[in-house]
C-alpha cells in the first residue's frame, strides 16, 4: 500500500491552500485569553431548535469504544476486541515520527478493508478473528500541531490537514469516513473543520455530509460552547466526548496564573464526581441529546495486572463506578483503553440501553449549568502533597521517555497513559511553583525541590531516552514562560 502517492498529496495541497491560513489565525485567536463565560454573540444558537444530521448505521450503537494507537498488532487486537467502534488514534496516543505518521495510514487502509495482519519479530501471528470489527473513528492531530515532513507553500504542512486528508483520500470510497475532532477551543475551530470536510467532499465528489465527527469537550473555552460547536459541525456532528484529562490540563493551563482558587490538587484526587467536573459531564449530556448527537463517557485507563489479582479488583470496581455513573446519567457509551475492559463496559451499558442502541431520547431538561458551576475548581477539595508532587515528576518523565521513544501509548504503573498524563504533570507543577503552593509535609514547591525529585526519578530509570526526557520535563515544567503544549518542544527532539 503507497499513501504518499502523488494524486493524495496533492488532495492534501489543496485542503492547504483552502484552509491552512485561516489555521494560522485561529491559532493566533487562542493567545487571547478572556473571560470566560457563554458567548452573548451566540445565544440564539443556544436558544435555537435545531438538531445534527441523523446518524449513519454504523454510528448508532456505540456502548463501548476501544482506544489505542494505529500500531499495527494494536490496530489488530481492537479489531478483535469486541467494542462497537475504535477509536484509531493519530493524536495523543501516538508519536509523530515520521514511520508511524505514514505506517499508520497503511495499517488503517487495511484495517478498513479487514485485510491487515501482522507476524511479530518472535514468530507470532496476530489476525482478525472474523468479526463483526468496530467501527473505525480516526482521530488527527489537533490544529496546533505541525508535520515538518511535508511542506506546502515553503511552509511545514498542518498534522490535522496531513492526518485527515491522507485518511479520507484513501477510504473516502469506502463510505465511512468518521473523525474524533480534539483540542479545539471554540465553535470558529469547529467552522474551520467544517469548512474542510465541505471541500474534501467536493474534490472527491462525495456527497455533502458523509463525513461524520465527534468532538472532544476536552479544553475548558470549549465547555462554554458545546451548542455551538454541535451547531457548526451539524451536518457531519456525531457527538461529543468527555476527555478528562486533557479537560483537567487545560484547567491548569487556561488558569495557571489566576491565584490560589484555581490551583487544583494531585490529580487522582480529582474525580468526575467532584461538582465542577459533575457540571461539565451534565451539561455535556444534555447539549447531545437536545441536539440528537451521542454524548460519549470518559476513558477507563487502567490495564488489568494478572500478577496482581487485589489491584486489579479494586481497579475493576472503581471502573464499574465510572461506567454505571456515566450510563445512569445517559451517556450512550463511553472508552476503555485495553481488550479486557470491552466485556465490563458493555454489561454496564447493556443494561440501561437493553436492546436500544442508544438513549438519546433520555432528555435531561432538569439540569441547569452555570458558568459559576463549572469554574468552581475549589469544589474539588483534595490536596497538594508530596506523594503527588513525586507522582507527576515520575509519570511524567516515564511517559516522555516512552514518546521520545516512538510510543504514545504506554503502559505506566497499570494505567494506559498518553500525552495529557505529561501535560497535567508539568502543568500542575508550574502552577504549584509560581502559586506558592505548600504541601501536605510543609514544604513549599519550588524549582530546586522538583529538581531534586527530578534527578532522583531519573538516576532510578534506565533506557536510552531517559537523560532527554529528564531534560525536556524541566524545560516544561520550571520555565518562566508557559509552553502551550510539551509535544512542540518534544516534537524538536525526535
Amino acid at each position: 500500500m503507497q499513501v504518499l502517492t502523488e494524486e493524495a498529496l496533492e488532495f492534501v495541497a489543496k485542503l492547504h491552500e483552502a484552509h491552512a491560513a485561516r489555521r494560522d489565525e485561529l491559532l493566533a485567536l487562542r493567545k487571547e485569553r478572556r473571560p470566560l463565560g457563554f458567548l452573548p454573540e451566540t445565544q440564539d444558537v443556544r436558544d435555537g431548535e435545531w438538531t445534527v444530521a441523523e446518524a449513519p448505521e454504523a454510528l448508532r450503537d456505540r456502548r463501548v469504544e476501544i482506544t489505542g494507537p494505529t500500531e499495527r498488532k494494536m490496530t489488530i487486537n481492537a479489531l478483535n476486541s469486541g467494542a462497537k467502534v475504535w477509536l484509531a488514534d493519530l493524536e495523543d496516543a501516538n508519536t509523530p515520527h515520521w514511520d508511524n505518521v505514514v505506517q499508520g495510514q497503511v495499517n488503517l487502509y487495511e484495517a478498513a478493508r479487514e485485510t491487515i495482519e501482522f507476524t511479530s519479530p518472535e514468530g507470532k501471528e496476530y489476525k482478525l478473528k472474523g468479526g463483526p470489527y468496530p467501527a473505525i473513528v480516526v482521530r488527527p492531530r489537533g490544529w496546533h500541531l505541525d508535520e515538518r515532513n511535508l511542506q506546502f507553500g515553503g511552509k511545514n504542512a498542518v498534522g490535522a490537514l496531513v492526518d485527515f486528508g491522507l485518511h479520507f483520500f484513501h477510504n473516502a470510497e469506502l463510505g465511512k469516513p468518521y473523525y474524533y475532532l480534539p483540542k479545539m477551543e471554540s465553535h470558529l475551530e469547529a467552522r474551520l473543520w467544517n469548512d474542510v470536510f465541505t471541500t474534501a467532499q467536493r474534490l472527491l465528489n462525495v456527497p455533502h455530509g458523509t463525513i461524520r465527527a465527534t468532538v472532544l469537550i476536552e479544553t475548558i473555552p470549549a465547555a462554554f460552547q458545546m451548542d455551538e460547536i454541535l451547531y457548526e459541525l451539524r451536518d457531519h456532528a456525531s457527538g461529543l466526548n468527555a476527555g478528562r484529562w486533557d479537560y483537567l490540563f487545560s484547567v491548569i493551563k487556561y488558569f495557571r496564573d489566576a491565584g490560589a482558587d484555581y490551583v487544583l490538587p494531585d490529580r487522582n484526587s480529582v474525580t468526575m464526581t467532584a461538582p465542577f467536573m459533575r457540571a461539565y459531564t451534565e451539561l455535556l449530556v444534555k447539549t447531545c441529546h437536545k441536539r440528537g448527537a451521542f454524548a460519549m463517557g470518559g476513558m477507563a485507563a487502567f490495564i488489568p495486572n494478572r500478577r496482581d489479582p487485589e489491584v486489579t479488583e479494586n481497579a475493576l470496581r472503581k471502573v464499574r463506578e465510572d461506567k454505571t455513573r456515566e450510563a445512569n446519567d445517559g451517556f450512550d457509551g463511553s472508552w476503555v483503553a485495553h481488550p479486557d475492559l470491552v466485556p465490563i463496559c458493555r454489561e454496564i451499558f447493556d443494561g440501561v440501553l437493553g436492546d436500544r442502541p442508544n438513549q438519546i431520547d433520555k432528555q435531561r431538561p432538569e439540569v441547569s449549568v452555570t458558568a459559576e458551576q463549572l469554574l468552581d475548581f475549589k469544589s474539588a477539595g483534595g490536596a497538594a502533597t508530596r506523594a503527588g508532587l513525586e507522582a507527576a515528576v515520575d509519570v511524567g518523565v516515564r511517559y516522555i521517555a516512552s514518546w521520545l521513544g516512538g510510543n504514545g501509548a504506554a503502559a505506566i504503573h497499570n494505567l494506559m497513559e498518553d500525552a495529557a498524563t505529561a501535560e497535567i504533570s508539568r502543568s500542575q507543577i508550574w502552577q504549584w511553583i509560581n502559586n506558592k503552593v505548600v504541601l501536605d509535609d510543609g514544604t513549599q514547591v519550588t524549582a530546586d525541590a522538583v529538581r531534586e525529585v527530578l534527578a532522583r526519578v531519573g538516576n532510578g530509570l534506565e533506557g536510552p531516552h531517559v537523560a532527554a526526557a529528564v531534560e525536556l520535563f524541566e524545560q516544561v515544567a520550571l520555565s518562566e514562560d508557559f509552553v502551550d503544549f510539551l509535544t512542540l518542544p518534544a516534537y524538536e527532539r525526535i
